[in-house]
């Protein structure tokens, strides 16, 4: 199956300008919801640049879970502002997504994991969430799939599930447009130019840009814009590869999106099938995006252990993409203080899809200089020079 590729009607001879207040470079998820929020807070002369097809980076996956199910209070307002902003999306945009509230269930088999999934519920409810920790019987019963004798217990958050991110980038790059946004695709940056600390202009194949302002949020690809702008933004590429399962005649179960704590094994409903994979620990860093088998084995292994009936899954087809992986696995949120006017929203190591609106909504503010819902201070990139990471227990 080929990357999810957003069927936008882009204004024909949609030709390069000359100059712009600002420049977001990256047109997934980050790049088209702070394209779309900075726009319809006023700010005139944007323009998004796309080195492909918008949403065919980090963002081309068939479905992406949203959730606020966190372990730092950061991510949980991330995440659950934005879930909010998904259930409202096909009211605001006319925009059905495929959104589908089935929950999220964490599954825990080590007693230290029941303690961490139990610190969380309470941090995840503090800020409005309706998460609860559950016996293996209410797991098994929740997911048939899943081995009861396999756990010492789950959290579960119904509120939570999947949805389409081509469909919100969509939604989002046409708002975008009509509140008069320039959005190019098939424009890659060439650099990023300064005089002194300043930023003077981007640099595409197309020509110069005049600019004081640019955004990054060209996910994987995040490093090589910020060194060109001389800011450190460490995030390595990771490929991540997920199956699907034969369709059909009639659906299974409807299940949780299921997640293993343990493993990183996940799975969920996809149409008459399931959808899953895992975070496999033999893949290199890399930009490789050709779709193998390689991470079936382990798949398979960690399958026996809490899912017997998905070993050797009957996979029809398959995808690859890539993570954007900070040291962390944390967000990179906020404005250089080395470069003033350079912006960067990245590195959200398989998060950024469930935080996208409302990272854009922060983003805007941090633009416009006004206090936003949240601190961001904690998702700056400066932390991990002053040794302060992030720690957030609900990765995969």
């Amino acid at each position: 199956m080929a990357n999810q590729v957003v069927s936008l009607g882009l204004p024909a001879g949609t030709t390069q300008p000359d100059r712009a207040d600002v420049v977001i470079i990256g047109g997934g998820i980050m790049g088209t919801s702070i394209a779309f929020h900075l726009a319809e807070a006023g700010v005139k002369n944007i323009v998004l640049i796309e080195r492909s097809d918008l949403g065919t980076g980090s963002s081309a996956k068939p479905l992406g879970g949203v959730r606020a199910t966190f372990s730092d209070a950061g991510n949980v307002i991330l995440g659950k502002r934005s879930l909010t902003a998904y259930e409202g999306f096909a009211e605001r945009f006319g925009t059905d997504i495929g959104l589908q509230q089935v929950g999220y269930l964490f599954l825990c088999r080590s007693a230290g994991e029941v303690a961490d999934c139990e610190r969380s519920t309470v941090i995840q409810n503090d800020h409005g969430s309706n998460s609860r920790m559950i016996s293996p019987a209410e797991a098994r019963a929740h997911n048939p799939f899943i081995s009861e004798e396999a756990l010492l217990g789950a959290s579960f958050s119904p509120r939570d599930g999947f949805a389409d991110p081509s469909r919100v980038v969509e939604a989002y790059a046409e708002a975008a447009i009509r509140l008069g946004v320039t959005i190019l695709s098939h424009t890659e940056v060439l650099n990023v130019e300064r005089t002194g600390d300043r930023i003077d202009a981007v640099e595409t194949n197309r020509g110069i840009i005049v600019t004081g302002a640019v955004i990054c949020c060209a996910g994987a690809w995040s490093r090589a814009i910020g060194d060109m702008a001389g800011v450190s933004l460490p995030v390595t590429p990771v490929r991540r590869q997920i199956g699907m399962t034969r369709q059909l005649a009639e659906p299974l179960p409807t299940v949780p999106f299921t997640l293993d704590l343990s493993t990183t094994l996940y799975f969920h409903n996809y149409r008459n099938g399931l959808l899953l994979g895992i975070s496999n620990t033999e893949q290199e860093p890399g930009f490789d995006r050709d779709f193998s088998y390689e991470w079936l084995p382990e798949f398979n292994a960690a399958a026996r252990l809490c899912a017997p009936e998905l070993v050797n899954p009957d996979l029809e087809f398959g995808w690859a993409g890539l993570y954007e992986n900070t040291p962390d696995h944390n967000a990179l949120i906020g404005a250089s203080d080395e470069v003033p006017g350079f912006f960067y929203a990245t590195g959200f190591s398989g998060h950024g899809f469930l935080q996208g609106p409302a990272v854009g909504e922060l983003m805007r503010d941090i633009y416009l200089g006004q206090e936003s819902f949240m601190d961001p201070t904690a998702f700056s990139a400066d932390r991990f020079s002053l040794a302060q990471q992030l720690h957030e227990v609900h990765i995969i």
